[in-house]
């Protein structure tokens, strides 16, 4: 595994003196904004036929105060399209109170995702609806929807800015019911397609949560995020993500991403 550094946290914060340029066909290589939307999709979420990552979650609240979690996430994607079908599993082995509790999404293209969650101290598996997508993913500032991504299907996208480093596109919900945000800004690097930052606007037009991608090395020959940041000025505080031991192409058995391996982990493949 060859790991270089790509972008260092200081590059990506996006500067506001970084020089615009007029959008067209060649500031963005002929590729019109939704090509550019799914090239950022996929170099997010669809690196390889599937992978493995161990993962260091440290939730700050407003007081800086701290707690962690530390989990496994596996995904496999279904056929060979990227923005297709994906299945996500997540085991979680610390701390104790949480140890054992498994996360399950069938993600889909063009419909609501499927999603389950492990309750060992119950030994209940609850269905999460779609409307609770949106919502907290185990205390943090991440949401649910921020596992496994977001359809580039889901939104309608303008190119608002092409910069020496970035597009910067500004999409908005096409159900605004389902969602708490009216719109939001990607910065996607336009060398690697990563989005290293994000910012979500309400209805006042003002931003009120902030994703940011705070390392992205090269690991088996694809850009990978391996440090991230969510930030939540309503409630305060950030939530960090840290991931280790990152790989591609493991041919991970399709059945792993079952209710049935909720209950039962597969852990050979956890390792």
């Amino acid at each position: 595994m060859i790991k270089q550094t790509l972008i260092a946290i200081g590059a990506i914060v996006v500067s506001t003196s970084a020089p615009v340029y007029a959008q067209d066909a060649s500031d963005t290589g002929g590729q019109d904004v939704q090509t550019i939307v799914e090239r950022a999709s996929a170099a997010a979420y669809y690196q390889g036929k599937d992978g493995r990552a161990s993962v260091h979650m440290s939730i700050l609240d407003s007081q800086g105060r701290e707690r962690t979690r530390d989990f496994t996430i596996l995904r496999t994607d279904v056929g060979d399209v990227d923005n297709g079908e994906q299945r996500f599993y997540v085991l979680f082995s610390r701390p104790a109170d949480i140890s054992k509790m498994a996360f399950l999404v069938w993600k889909h293209a063009d419909t609501n995702d499927d999603r389950w969650l492990y309750l060992p101290a119950l030994d209940l598996v609850k269905r999460i609806a779609p409307s609770d997508e949106r919502t907290s993913f185990v205390g943090s500032h991440f949401f649910y929807e921020d596992v496994s991504g977001r359809g580039p299907n889901e939104d309608n996208h303008v190119l608002e800015e092409v910069t020496d480093a970035y597009y910067v596109v500004n999409s908005t919900p096409k159900d605004p019911d389902s969602v708490e945000f009216a719109s939001y800004k990607n910065w996607i690097h336009k060398a690697t397609f990563i989005p290293v930052k994000t910012e979500y606007y309400d209805a006042a037009g003002e931003v009120y949560r902030t994703y940011t991608a705070s390392a992205v090395e090269t690991i088996d020959g694809r850009p990978t995020v391996v440090g991230s940041k969510m930030a939540d000025t309503r409630i305060g505080g950030e939530t960090r993500m840290s991931y280790g031991d990152v790989a591609y192409d493991l041919d991970l058995p399709d059945d792993i991403f079952s209710e049935r391996y909720l209950r039962n982990p597969p852990r050979r493949h956890l390792r």
